[in-house]
């Protein structure tokens, strides 16, 4: 996932759309007892376009909070999981400003065949 964060962060299309939508999120990872919290980066700060963390303790409170698994997780960013979708059929439990996070999921469409590629070279366990 960290690799899956910094292909978001550094991407001159992606990245930039997601630090200016500025919608901190907090993603549990039930199965798996994992937590990260991901936020905009400050500009001229050197931060990048966004920031993570795999903590439960940040300085930032997040807009919006997701519980799933991590196979959904998998599926989403392989393009084969709709959020939207997947709140209504409860396989993401989200809270906070659910609006906002949806808003975003149409910037993060270009990800979804560079994870592919990724997970076919690097993660081949993974691959849908």
């Amino acid at each position: 996932m960290d690799r899956t964060f910094q292909i978001m962060s550094e991407d001159p299309e992606i990245g930039p759309r997601l630090r200016d939508a500025d919608t901190p999120q907090r993603f549990e990872f039930s199965d798996v007892d994992l937590v990260v919290n991901i936020r905009s980066g400050m500009p001229d700060s050197g931060e990048g376009n966004l920031v993570w963390d795999w903590s439960d303790e940040v300085a930032w409170n997040p807009k919006v909070m997701m519980v799933m698994a991590s196979d959904t997780a998998n599926r989403y960013f392989q393009g084969r999981e709709d959020v939207a979708l997947a709140i209504a059929r409860r396989r993401i439990r989200a809270s906070g400003d659910v609006k906002a996070a949806l808003a975003i999921q149409p910037m993060l469409r270009p990800l979804f065949a560079r994870y592919r590629d990724l997970i076919t070279r690097d993660y081949a366990h993974l691959e849908l």
